[in-house]
């Protein structure tokens, strides 16, 4: 049996823009790129701390300090909104009680601030 649990986590970045009439997906800068340790197209939920809307995309690479939400996608965010990228991956019991989840802290400017391992001390 595999149970999905949070891989990595962008927390609280600002939004620089949303594009309609891209074909679809979230340009992230980069550095957040690298330091979340998220991969190209990878599948990511999105959810916005300003109006509460939850959705999925996939990762592009972006310019640095962006984090655009393109095509469908920009009808749920606006330009300043702050939100939260989360990947899950799937593992097995005996692999989830060991994961460590990656959480990146960002700034207004989406610099990264703080980067750590999840606790782990309830699945032990």
């Amino acid at each position: 049996m595999n149970i999905s649990l949070l891989r990595t986590k962008i927390h609280r970045a600002t939004v620089t823009g949303a594009d309609l009439n891209y074909e679809g997906s979230v340009s992230i800068c980069p550095d957040l790129i690298k330091a979340s340790g998220l991969l190209l197209n990878e599948r990511v939920d999105i959810y916005n701390c300003n109006n509460g809307a939850r959705f999925s995309t996939y990762v592009i690479k972006g310019k640095k300090g962006e984090i655009c939400l393109n095509g469908a996608a920009a009808r749920h965010v606006q330009k300043g909104d702050l939100v939260i990228i989360c990947s899950y991956c799937g593992l097995s019991l005996d692999e989830a009680k060991k994961h460590e989840p990656t959480v990146v802290f960002v700034n207004a400017k989406n610099k990264v601030t703080e980067k750590r391992k999840e606790d782990r001390k309830n699945n032990k």
